[in-house]
């Protein structure tokens, strides 16, 4: 069997992980990486036996598939000239710094029937695969995705490197439009947004409410649900789902204190735990080889993205 040739532009933070998985997967061939730092590219080339160039364009003819894992600024041209070559493409999240551009790109791969995917690493989480088997009618969905400060993320703020994440992951799961959206949010350690509230509320009456930051010194990443007859909590770090059912409550009240007692029934989700990196390349190598079906529509990309970008306007129409 023909192994499918396979390459990274960006060999930073990111596309470390990305040379590292298509070098464990069996039926991939990892034919190059590219990078405008030199001595990073070549020192990824040697040590995943491959061929470094500076100038990815040197790529095109040689490979089948390519993950781009630059600065956001440059996801647009990268990945259109990777398409116009003919060549299946995964673009780090956010795809693109507009609408227009995303529009652009999807056009271009549906025209020349190849795969473009947007790397949103979270829908391959096998929790997350596992909570959409559980939700089916969600009154109000809580998210928190927070951690210290990392200097390396210059393009994005909070919104567009970590709560587009939990946008992405929301709409897929409440599967309604967008009615209304408030914002708030603040600048700490850079000169885009570091801390960001949104509030979500869509046309079929379910609540969000989601929090990112890159300015709490004790990393979180949790999702909870709460319907009728449930409440779902979610650990990304962990991969763990744990049902609560039946729940009461009752307090006690003494002379020295008040006491709270609260009891459930709960249940705990089996997940089969697994790189969701590794997940995410194999199905980009599944469509792009095998004509299997893309998890997300193009549409469905363009919508997150659209919100995504909604809630950095609303953010710097507040700040003026």
């Amino acid at each position: 069997m023909k192994k499918v040739r396979a390459a990274v532009v960006g060999v930073g933070h990111m596309g470390r992980y990305h040379v590292g998985v298509y070098s464990e997967i069996p039926d991939v061939r990892l034919a190059g990486v590219a990078d405008i730092n030199e001595s990073r590219g070549k020192e990824i080339a040697e040590k995943y036996n491959t061929v470094f160039h500076k100038d990815y364009k040197d790529l095109f003819g040689k490979v089948d598939v390519v993950s781009i894992a630059v600065p956001t600024s440059q996801h647009y041209k990268t990945a259109k000239d990777f398409l116009e070559a003919g060549i299946h493409v995964l673009v780090e999240k956010p795809l693109t710094k507009s609408i227009e551009d995303a529009r652009e790109l999807f056009e271009i791969a549906e025209k020349k029937n190849l795969t473009l995917h947007v790397g949103h690493v979270e829908r391959f989480n096998g929790a997350v695969h596992e909570l959409k088997k559980i939700v089916d009618n969600p009154l109000f969905i809580e998210c928190r995705r927070l951690g210290p400060y990392d200097p390396r993320i210059q393009d994005d703020g909070v919104i567009m490197d970590l709560m587009i994440h939990d946008i992405d992951i929301i709409l897929n799961l409440v599967n309604s439009r967008v009615k209304n959206i408030n914002v708030v949010g603040r600048t700490i350690f850079s000169d885009k947004d570091d801390l960001c509230n949104v509030q979500i509320e869509f046309e079929n009456g379910c609540i969000a409410n989601i929090t990112a930051s890159r300015a709490t010194q004790h990393k979180i990443r949790t999702l909870a649900i709460t319907q009728k007859d449930k409440y779902i909590f979610l650990d990304y770090t962990n991969q763990d789902i744990h049902i609560h059912r039946q729940a009461s409550t009752e307090h006690f009240l003494t002379k020295q204190e008040l006491r709270y007692k609260q009891e459930s029934l709960i249940e705990r989700i089996f997940v089969h735990r697994e790189n969701p990196l590794k997940l995410e390349l194999r199905h980009l190598i599944d469509c792009a080889a095998n004509g299997a079906n893309r998890m997300v529509s193009a549409d469905e990309e363009i919508y997150s993205l659209q919100i995504a970008l909604e809630i950095v306007e609303k953010l710097k129409r507040a700040k003026t």
